[in-house]
This record gives structure tokens, sequence and C-alpha cells, in this order.
């Protein structure tokens, strides 16, 4: 009697080390034993146990992962060709972005138009004219460099070797790491919000009014008050944190000072203090007004980056506080490309 199933050559070809005709014979059952037929069965419905071959294949993948992944570690760890493309492409497109919003709000300062805007609403402006919508495009490409770039370097992080398999080793790695994805998700969600932009797809939402949803909906979670206070408290500590790096030139320290001239490494580290400066009142005040968000269960207080400059204009004196803090962000952004030419990008350099 012919038991064979139509698919049975094609499932002979598929089996290693039997031959199709022997293997369809086999099939084409006469007597044999129980535990032959068990086999034969087994072997036509495509059960199998794996041969040597297969082992050898899956063996082989995981070795060509593991080249590559130790390949992509070794070029981080060098700081040089692809891996360093994307941290200096990054670094440019960070320094324009940062750049449009202090000329804006400079602008603004002077009553010559402008306005006090986040680095998404400065975005927008760009897509008003040709040239500004091909400045877009690299500033996604940009964008979603340094996004790959972070990434990277949050895998290719290592224990320092004075803290080896230490408790204290491991979670200054870890901290590190989870540093290098958080950046690498803003940057990853603003080109996409540039993409977005260029697409016509993209809601035309303040930072702040984002900022403000954003609390109403945490504050929806288990302990969401809780949440949104950690939240600000962490942007206070951001703010504090440039302030921190301002004052004491901490970020001449990724610099390879040895290839600027007396006049780059003196301007640069003053640019370089006065943007870090700039950053740590925007971020003090974002992180003060979602801070106060929590504490009087209130959405509406959040704030943006566009929030924050529109606070210093309120106030006493406000044209000069804006103008200054917007020549601030405009020097941080110069100063991301001066990172961008003098930086050691080598991943571990810290």
């Amino acid at each position: 009697m012919d038991v064979a199933s139509p698919g049975l050559e094609a499932a002979s070809r598929t089996y290693s080390g039997v031959g199709a005709s022997s293997f369809t014979r086999a099939c084409r059952v006469g007597p044999m034993r129980n535990r032959q037929r068990r086999r034969v069965v087994s072997l036509c419905m495509g059960d199998r146990k794996p041969t040597l071959e297969d082992r050898r294949n899956s063996r082989s993948g995981k070795d060509a992962l593991r080249h590559a992944g130790g390949e992509a570690r070794a070029t981080a760890e060098a700081g040089t060709g692809w891996y360093e493309w994307l941290a200096r492409t990054g670094l440019i497109a960070k320094g324009v972005s940062f750049g449009i919003v202090g000329i804006l709000a400079f602008k603004l300062s002077l009553g010559s138009g402008g306005k006090a805007t986040s680095r998404e609403g400065a975005l927008q402006s760009l897509a008003q004219n040709s040239f500004g919508k091909i400045l877009l495009v690299f500033l996604a490409l940009g964008f979603a460099a340094y996004a790959i770039w972070r990434f990277v370097q949050a895998l290719a992080e290592r224990e320092d070797a004075e803290d080896a398999g230490e408790a204290k080793g491991k979670a200054k790695k870890w901290g590190k790491r989870a540093g290098y994805v958080g950046r690498a998700l803003i940057y990853g969600a603003l080109s996409l919000t540039t993409v977005r932009i260029l697409t016509n797809s993209d809601e035309k939402q303040s930072q702040s009014q984002q900022a403000k949803q954003t609390t109403s909906t945490v504050f929806d979670l288990p302990a969401g008050r809780w949440l949104v206070g950690l939240a600000g408290l962490c942007i206070i500590g951001a703010g504090l944190w440039n302030a921190y790096r301002g004052l004491t030139r901490a970020f001449e320290d990724k610099w390879r000072v040895g290839e600027m001239s007396r006049a780059e490494h003196s301007w640069g580290s003053r640019i370089g203090v006065l943007g870090h400066l700039a950053r740590a009142v925007v971020f003090g005040l974002v992180g003060v007004f979602i801070t106060k968000a929590a504490i009087d269960y209130n959405a509406k207080e959040a704030i943006g980056l566009d929030g924050a400059l529109q606070k210093l204009a309120q106030q006493s004196y406000g044209q000069w506080l804006l103008g200054l803090t917007a020549l601030g962000l405009l020097a941080y952004g110069i100063y991301c490309l001066v990172d961008a030419r003098y930086r050691d990008v080598s991943a571990n350099s810290d």
C-alpha cells in the first residue's frame, strides 16, 4: 500500500544523510519493525533531531555574530571608522539645532522677530522654505547618527580597570550605559520628529504643551505624582551637572588638546563655559516647574525649553535675561561644533 505524501520528494531532499530515492522507498512501507516505522514517519513529518552539520552551522552563525560584535567594539574603543563618523556627524547636528534655538531667542530679545521655542519648534521654523527643508534632511540624519553612536557607546562600555569586578565598578558601568541609552532615545525621537515635519505629519504642538500633556498622563498612573516629581528633580540635577561641567571646564577632558592651537583652546573653552551655564539655567527652570507641577498636582505648571525661555522674557529686565541666555545657547551650539572637531570619541575614554 502506498502511503507516501505528495511532499515526500521535497522532504526527502531536505533530509541530510538520506538519499531521496532510498528515503522515498522507506516511506512506501513494506514490513518493518515498530522502531523503524516510528523513525520513518518522524522523518516524513520533518521531525528530526539536529544533525552534526546543523550544529556546526549554528555554531558558525553564533561565531560570526560574536566576531562582528567584537569588531564593532574594537572600532568603538579605537574611535575610528564608521563609529567616529557617527559621533562627529551627530555632534554637528546637535550644535546646529541649539544654535538655531539661540538665534531665534536672541532675535526675540532684540524685538526683531524670532521666538522663544524649543528645538522641535526651531525645526518647524526651518520647514518654511526650501533651504530649510534641505537642512532638515541633514539634521534628521545627524540626529539618527547621534542616537546610533550613543547606543553603540552603551554596548561598548566596560568597567574601569581599577574597579573591575567590584560592585562600584558595575554600578558605574550600568549608570553610564543608562545615560547613553537615554540620550540615544532623545535623539532618536528628535530624528523621528524631524522626518514628520518634513512629511507634514507632525502635530504642531509646542514642547511646553507636550510637557503638560505628558505630565497629565503620568499623573493618572500609580504613584504618578511621585514619578513627575522625580523627573523634575532629575532635570534639576542635569542643570546642576551642566553648571559643574561649565565652571570646572570638565568638558575639556574629552578634547584632544594637543591638536588645538592656543587660540582655539582658549576661545573654545570660554564658549564651552558660557554654553554649559546657559543650559544649566534652562534645565534648572524646566526642572523647577515640573517639580512644582508635582507638588501642586497641576499639570499646567509643567514647561519645556520654550516655556523656560518665555519665563525669562516675562521677568524684570526680561529682554536682557533672555538675550544672555540666547547667546549662551548659541555658544553651546558653537561649542558642539568644536567638540565635533576635537573630541576624543573613543568608547571608554571618560
